[in-house]
């Protein structure tokens, strides 16, 4: 079975340029992908921030084993007695998962693989998960095959390929309820974002790309 992983880590104060060099530099996650342990791995920066997303083929696949050369730069996080450098983001939405390695191999090429960040409102994130709980298990309509959105506190991290492959799941949904509103814009998605402070832009925006590797292209 296929795991798929998200990470968030933050950068120490005025490490971050640094931090991305030696990881375009470092070979782990190519060398990874080539030995069949992952079948995609990406990373991308946002301000002060490093997010991972990768899919395990054999094994549950370690964050630092993906970006090790990174660690250094990292700062470590409070909340558990071991220091830690990476949070395990929480997938909070996906259209589809992986049946299969079979079912998961990309049919056709990858033009772009993109990372993209939102914010929640705070007293808005249950009210999130429920209405994507109930799309993603209802199986109410049919999206991205590769799309996944994560959550760590209110902000989101979600992944996409494009061009966007659109397929109906071969896993079948764990709800038998029918309460994903029939016009998706009843949710009023629009309310659940925190505005951009720059430009009050709502939903997600997109983030800056270091790394992205997947088994066909470098077999290819």
């Amino acid at each position: 079975m296929i795991l798929r992983r998200m990470y968030r880590a933050e950068w120490q104060l005025g490490m971050k340029d640094a931090g991305v060099k030696a990881l375009e530099l470092d070979k782990q996650a190519q060398l990874l992908v080539e030995q069949g342990e992952l079948m995609t791995a990406a990373a991308f920066v946002w301000r002060d921030n490093l997010f991972l997303y990768y899919e395990c083929m054999s094994r549950e696949v370690l964050p630092d084993e993906v970006a090790g050369a990174a660690m250094p730069f990292l700062k470590e996080w409070p909340g558990q007695e071991q220091p830690r450098k990476w949070i395990l983001m929480i997938d909070v939405f996906h259209f589809n998962e992986p049946a299969s390695a079979e079912h998961w191999l990309r049919k056709e090429p990858v033009v772009s693989r993109v990372g993209r960040v939102a914010h929640l409102k705070p007293e808005m994130m249950s009210s999130y998960i429920y209405y994507h709980y109930q799309l993603q298990e209802e199986r109410a309509f049919h999206g991205e095959k590769y799309e996944i959105i994560a959550m760590h506190e209110n902000l989101l991290f979600g992944y996409q390929e494009f061009p966007k492959v659109i397929e109906e799941p071969v896993v079948t949904g764990r709800l038998s309820t029918k309460g994903t509103p029939k016009n998706w814009n009843d949710s009023r998605m629009d309310l659940h974002f925190q505005p951009w402070e720059e430009d009050g832009h709502l939903y997600f925006k997109p983030i800056d790309q270091v790394f992205a590797y997947y088994v066909g292209d470098l077999k290819g």
